[in-house]
């Protein structure tokens, strides 16, 4: 919990200095990344919000990101398209003045997801003036570690991003 509350606060002191909002999609992590951000003094300079995009009808209304819409680009739930679209939704979602989106999307466990993904599979983005995307696969099983470390990941992502983000 404390490596993903520093990251939560790295994460929030950048966004800070930089003038920057963020919005968060987020699936697998169930708000964990939310949370990290939220818990520094001060977030509201920099959390334009979240959702946790964790169904078919929550993608649907909470994104706006149809089925059908990712099934005619051939994007499924649990990988890096999907994680990008996610990101790039999310953020532009949230209107003008945010900056970046982050979004995280896997299969936590016990068990895989319908695609074929094992427990501990997660792809991550950010979309901004800088996109990036990154899958983990910590081969765990464990439903809450893996979400513990789907939001470390996710939050780790986005500050090397910050980090190399020209002002």
């Amino acid at each position: 919990m404390r490596d993903l509350l520093r990251m939560g606060s790295t994460a929030g002191a950048l966004l800070k200095q930089r003038g920057e909002r963020i919005a968060i999609g987020e699936t697998s992590a169930g708000g964990l990344i939310s949370a990290a951000l939220l818990a520094v003094p001060g977030a509201s300079a920099y959390f334009a919000g979240g959702a946790i995009t964790y169904s078919a009808r929550s993608i649907r209304g909470l994104a706006g990101i149809s089925l059908e819409e990712m099934r005619a680009k051939g994007i499924r739930s649990s990988s890096e398209p999907y994680a990008q679209l996610l990101a790039e939704t999310i953020r532009l979602k949230h209107g003008d003045g945010v900056t970046w989106g982050l979004s995280e999307t896997g299969a936590a466990g016990p068990g895989g997801n319908p695609y074929g993904d094992p427990s501990g599979h997660t792809c991550m983005a950010v979309d901004g003036p800088i996109k990036a995307v990154r899958t983990l696969r910590t081969g765990l099983d464990d439903r809450v570690e893996n979400m513990w470390l789907f939001a470390e990941a996710s939050l780790q992502l986005l500050v090397e991003v910050l980090e190399a983000a020209p002002r």
